[in-house]
């Protein structure tokens, strides 16, 4: 991301952890939170004024959520090799070296919300992003621990469902509602906001366990098939890969209806347009 360099500059972290942290963060990736974020800030129409705001908020998200893909590889995680088509963090630089980087993407993603190198913080809004922020990590955290107790035991749908909208849903439902603090969104739209990301939030899930079965480790950019090596219950595995498939889509209409009256060319409906098409 273009202020990651900015960011780093102004910390003091001894390499490896320096080094570990700017590629962590920095190794590709399609970047929905953070453009869910920005989507959402301008779906609102948000004032100008308050975009520097909004780009705190992209890259505080983008950094909790590589954190977490920094632990959910290692070996005592999912014991990945690859992501986004790149060694995983590691396997460059060590599973210390990698703990202490997800450690340090996760403070510094509050601390970047605060930071006053892109001008002036509003306090009331920087408290809100804060709680929000805090509350859906918290939430993802949970949710993977949730997912590790499901391993190797069949789960049904609503229980596949509640671990899914913390462990992935978490950071997408705060992606959009940060965007909506950043452009003073009222709370009758928050509400349809929370409902939208709730909902693609859980459509992003099934169309995972979808593509983990369907896809190449090449295409996808991460081992294929690790689902089934974890021996994990996945939405393809209740429901076959076709009505998986068309479980996602459904999902991803209703959050459609979520956010109409924003326009028909609104980017909230682009981006579900967009990940109903995904192919990694």
């Amino acid at each position: 991301m273009a202020d990651v360099g900015q960011v780093f500059k102004r910390t003091d972290l001894p390499n490896p952890l320096g080094e570990a942290s700017v590629y962590a963060l920095s190794n590709g990736g399609k970047r929905v939170r953070p453009l869910l974020v920005l989507a959402t800030f301008l779906a609102l129409g948000g004032d100008e004024r308050d975009f520097q705001q909004v780009r705190r908020a992209m890259l505080a998200i983008e950094m909790i959520h590589s954190y977490s893909l920094v632990h959910d590889d290692l070996p005592c995680m999912d014991d990945d090799e690859l992501r986004r088509g790149k060694p995983t963090c590691h396997v460059l630089y060590g599973e210390a070296v990698a703990m202490l980087v997800g450690d340090v993407l996760q403070s510094l993603a509050f601390e970047v919300l605060g930071d006053d190198v892109w001008g002036d913080v509003d306090d009331v809004v920087f408290a809100k992003l804060t709680k929000i922020l805090a509350i859906n990590a918290r939430r993802m955290v949970a949710g993977q621990q949730a997912d590790l107790n499901g391993e190797q035991r069949w789960l049904g749908k609503d229980e596949l469902e509640r671990i899914h909208q913390d462990k992935t849903g978490a950071l997408i439902q705060a992606s959009v509602l940060m965007g909506a603090v950043c452009a003073r969104a009222c709370d009758e739209t928050l509400a349809k906001l929370q409902t939208y990301a709730q909902l693609i939030g859980l459509a992003y899930q099934v169309q995972d366990d979808v593509l983990d079965v369907v896809a190449d480790t090449k295409t996808l950019g991460k081992p294929s098939g690790s689902d089934e090596k974890l021996q994990k219950s996945t939405y393809v595995a209740l429901l076959g890969v076709e009505q998986a498939r068309a479980y996602a889509d459904d999902l991803f209409d209703k959050a459609k209806q979520q956010v109409a009256q924003f326009g028909d060319d609104n980017l909230l409906l682009q981006l579900v347009a967009w990940l109903q098409k995904r192919g990694y």
